[in-house]
């Protein structure tokens, strides 16, 4: 299967006002397939968030390029569809408003709005609170809103950075199944960032491993646990393994840096 998202010789250097540069990625190159899982692991600070940002066309590369479906990334657009980890919904419109605001600005007829976002305030377990203004609403809800904002423009590949790590462990377990319950129903292309490496190997089909800053993808590793998956794998033989090779792939990297 070809790829959907080429990365390409990637990388990003950093210029402060006085001149001093910054290396955040050596050259990245990296093949996402249609209907992929993707999560992208490391530490923190070494370039993982940087490499979406380009992917979503919110920063540019020093050298190389993205490709979406063949045609290079030069900004952002509806073909992406980004959720970041701070909560960034409008706090002036309702969760319906949210959700519906890309398709708004698209033009699309109201009541095709209204049926979409119906669809997906109902899929992510909103309904109820289409009313309701964000800050009425705990945070794991508004990262369901902004998630329902996302797929109901119908991207191509869904970008998320870090997009539980600002909830309590409860609430990120019931996000993490949500999330995929709904990837593995709408078949959506996913390039997930995070630095935890239990989410890391329960959401994905595979795990990409950044090295310490500057970063660069130094491991690429299968995830073949069956569909539908439920929180208990995480404690089955063969997970416990997988994050115990990772583990000690992270702290490889942390220990090249001095951090121990």
């Amino acid at each position: 299967m070809s790829s959907q998202l080429s990365i390409q010789g990637v990388s990003r250097v950093f210029t402060s006002p006085k001149g001093q540069t910054t290396q955040a990625l050596t050259p990245v190159d990296c093949e996402v397939r249609e209907n992929d899982f993707v999560t992208i692991l490391g530490p923190s600070g070494c370039g993982k968030s940087t490499l979406l940002r380009i992917v979503a066309g919110l920063d540019q590369p020093t050298t190389g390029q993205v490709l979406l479906d063949g045609q290079p990334v030069q900004g952002p657009g509806a073909d992406r569809g980004m959720v970041f980890q701070s909560y960034t919904l409008f706090p002036w419109l309702t969760i319906a408003q949210n959700i519906r605001f890309g398709l708004r600005e698209r033009g699309m007829p109201e009541r095709e709005q209204k049926e979409r976002a119906d669809f997906f305030i109902a899929k992510v377990g909103l309904r109820g609170f289409e009313q309701h203004f964000p800050k009425q609403l705990s945070g794991g809800m508004q990262q369901r809103t902004a998630i329902a904002r996302a797929l109901a423009n119908d991207p191509k590949i869904l970008l998320l950075d870090e997009p539980f790590g600002a909830l309590d462990n409860q609430t990120r377990v019931l996000m993490q199944e949500l999330l995929l319950g709904i990837w593995e129903s709408a078949q959506k292309t996913v390039l997930f960032v995070t630095h935890d490496i239990d989410e890391a190997i329960f959401m994905a089909n595979r795990v990409a491993v950044f090295s310490a800053r500057p970063g660069r993808i130094k491991t690429e590793l299968a995830v073949d646990f069956p569909h539908p998956r439920h929180y208990t794998i995480k404690t089955s033989p063969e997970f416990m393994a997988l994050k115990a090779r990772l583990t000690e792939e992270i702290r490889a990297e942390a220990m090249a840096t001095g951090v121990h």
